[in-house]
């Protein structure tokens, strides 16, 4: 099929418009990506950035346009968690099967590598442009320094959204009659801190593994970086006892630090530094519908669905978006409005089933990691699973080591879930909990 070739405007040069933009170009488009900040290739990451984990969707889409090789080497596999609870030695959690691993990579260092492979496929990068304005029928925009200063027009045939959760370009379709929108903050806010490498480079922790402090309502979490350090992120509440208004000073912070997570006492100096340096960010649920605008314009990645990043799955479901929406491309060619329609049809209800599993694994992670009953569940789950990998699949597993949908890894779940309730009912559960009869039990529940 002859595809008619186009001048295409990407919002956004993040990692889904980067990527977005090298996909559109191997049609021979005509690609120019806008970005109101700065090159990040030029400047120092600021710390607002959670290490990224990527999944096996991730791979998928790098896959499909040859670029998974080149990623590989920036990010480090990562086949098991690494349990920081009070009152017990560090313990770990294997992720999936043999050979299943999230890969750690530094946001920075992957959004760098992207422009460049982007621009080396011949896309055009314009930074520091602001957009603030979008003309949705004649796919029109326009930059200009200020929301008062002189406008400049762009005349474009397609535009893309790839300018997050807080986008201007859905911001202009939030204005169209019958657009569903709704954004839900959560009252917990994220610090990133750092541990840096050891004074031989090596890494002051188990280098392939995820880190969690779960403490209740607060945690800690780490991932490894290529240098030897370790990216950290604190999850807080805003307000509260133990929340990040509560601590103002240094001693504060010392003191806090200590007394909740005493295995990286050593860094304290370090993680103080960074508690008072770096911004407190907050975490939203961001969803909206349509994702699409006749056939002019198409929002991807978090603009059209922002997550809390506690499945580690907003890049990876951005990712997604992008293989989709290129399977749709090569089923209907120039056929604009179609390709749009599916795409958005096919990615909505597994947006809001991402945006549902990333929630409740917020909850999980922060409380029910430590909680007894839960660990059981698991483990129950676990010897299930291994025993029966045809009939039993995590959920986590289904979300990070698969490529099915993520609707259906909600709704196998929730039945999942249900069964577990009533296996964990069983008299003598935590002394049973390997016998023949909670095997039996499930499979007639099953």
């Amino acid at each position: 099929m002859k595809i008619t070739k186009k001048s295409i405007a990407i919002i956004g040069s993040g990692l889904v418009g980067s990527l977005l933009a090298i996909y559109l170009k191997q049609y021979g488009h005509k690609i120019t990506v806008f970005d109101r900040r700065p090159d990040i290739r030029n400047i120092n990451f600021s710390g607002r950035s959670i290490n990224l984990a990527m999944s096996n969707r991730g791979w998928k889409a790098l896959r499909e346009v040859g670029i998974e090789d080149e990623i590989r080497k920036i990010g480090i596999p990562l086949d098991k968690r690494a349990m920081h609870v009070v009152g017990k030695e560090e313990y770990f959690q294997k992720y999936g099967k043999e050979g299943e691993a999230i890969w750690s990579i530094s946001r920075g260092v992957l959004n760098k590598r992207m422009i460049d492979l982007a621009e080396q496929a011949g896309v055009d990068f314009r930074f520091n442009e602001k957009v603030w304005d979008v003309n949705l029928p004649e796919a029109k925009i326009y930059t200009g320094e200020s929301e008062k200063s002189e406008w400049k027009a762009y005349d474009h045939d397609l535009i893309f959204g790839c300018d997050g959760a807080f986008s201007r370009v859905r911001h202009k379709m939030q204005r169209r009659s019958r657009f569903d929108y709704s954004q839900d903050f959560i009252d917990v806010g994220y610090k990133e801190l750092s541990i840096p490498p050891n004074e031989d480079g090596s890494h002051k922790l188990d280098k392939n593994s995820f880190h969690i402090w779960p403490r209740g309502r607060f945690m800690l979490i780490a991932m490894p970086n290529l240098d030897g350090s370790f990216t950290c992120t604190l999850f807080m509440p805003f307000e509260g006892e133990i929340s990040f208004e509560s601590i103002k000073t240094k001693k504060e912070a010392l003191s806090f630090f200590k007394e909740h997570f005493p295995n990286v006492r050593k860094d304290i100096e370090n993680l103080t530094e960074d508690f008072f340096k770096n911004p407190t960010s907050a975490m939203v649920t961001m969803k909206c519908y349509p994702w699409t605008y006749w056939d002019k314009v198409a929002l991807v990645g978090d603009s059209a669905h922002a997550v809390v990043p506690f499945y580690g799955q907003g890049m990876n479901a951005g990712f997604e978006d992008i293989y989709v929406l290129n399977s749709m491309i090569n089923k209907y060619g120039n056929d604009w409005e179609s390709i749009f329609q599916e795409y958005q049809k096919e990615r909505k209800p597994n947006a809001d089933a991402i945006a549902e599993l990333s929630y409740r694994n917020f909850m999980e992670m922060s409380s029910k990691t430590a909680n007894p009953e839960f660990l059981l569940q698991k483990k129950i789950e676990k010897r299930f699973a291994s025993k029966y990998p045809d009939k039993w699949i995590p959920v986590y597993s289904r979300v990070t080591f698969s490529e099915r949908p993520y609707a259906e890894a909600l709704a196998v779940g929730d039945k999942q879930e249900k069964i577990m309730q009533e296996v964990m009912q069983l008299e003598n559960i935590d002394k049973e909990w390997d016998s023949k009869e909670v095997e039996e039990k499930i499979l007639s529940l099953l």
